[in-house]
């Protein structure tokens, strides 16, 4: 389990979170989701270790990693570029982060996660020769295999669209599911989280606006702007997200 316990930060002047409280269970997938500059991403990199906090505490599974620096923690992020090496093949990008952790993963294993993620037939590939879902699949497999404790996605669909995208969410999905890790989402994506996650934290200018599940927040919202920043932004698709919640007057 992660704990979250009254984390705020501000830079400068300006409060960015403040008061973030959350238990997320293990193997749940949780999406942060908010508009711009709503500090979602600012606690996933808290999260991360890679941005200090001014105050609370993170505890995962009873230990207390606050003060534990970035390298420690056994926490490990795909960034929204995928961060991938364009004079390297597939396979190589896939081992690059094993350079410096021998023996994380046996070579069965390592094959395991190349057959999960179909990525086989694309070992030799460079980069610039893979399409953008082959490419996050990469970033994922080279993530997967220094097997993480949690896994952090910044905006892992931001770049794709149609068939990929969905192909992707269900790779997040199987991944959380296959090998129970947590997984948490930063999206500015209403549809992305209400389809893709266990469980939605919506932030609005540092806050938490509503933490619940999908349904809970499409059914029950808690307040005038999670109704607002959901339900209005998904009119158009109004039907198809309310059939899959079950609300029964859409």
């Amino acid at each position: 389990m992660l704990q979250l316990k009254n984390i705020g930060k501000q830079f400068d002047q300006k409060v960015v979170l403040d008061g973030i409280h959350l238990d997320i269970q293990a193997g749940e997938i949780v999406s942060l989701l908010g508009p711009s500059g709503s500090g979602k991403t600012t606690l996933l990199n808290i999260i991360l270790g890679l941005t200090t906090m001014d105050r609370g505490k993170i505890i995962f599974n009873g230990e207390d990693l606050t003060n534990v620096p970035m390298k420690r923690r056994g926490f490990n992020i795909v960034f929204q570029d995928y961060a991938l090496f364009p004079h390297l093949n597939a396979y190589d990008n896939i081992v690059y982060g094993l350079r410096n952790k021998k023996g994380t993963v046996t070579e069965k294993e390592l094959q395991d996660y190349i057959e999960f993620l179909g990525l086989k037939p694309h070992l030799t590939k460079k980069i610039g020769e893979l399409s953008g879902g082959q490419k996050q699949r990469v970033a994922l497999a080279r993530t997967l295999v220094t097997k993480p404790k949690l896994l952090l996605l910044d905006e892992p669909l931001s770049a794709l669209d149609g068939v990929i995208k969905e192909s992707i969410k269900q790779r997040i999905q199987s991944i959380a599911k296959e090998f129970k890790l947590t997984t948490i989402i930063v999206t500015h994506d209403p549809e992305e989280a209400l389809t893709l996650s266990d469980k939605i934290l919506i932030i609005n200018e540092g806050t938490i606006a509503q933490f619940g599940t999908p349904h809970e927040i499409i059914n029950k919202p808690s307040n005038d702007f999670v109704e607002e920043f959901i339900l209005k932004q998904l009119q158009i698709k109004r039907q198809n997200i309310y059939h899959l919640f079950g609300d029964k007057n859409a």
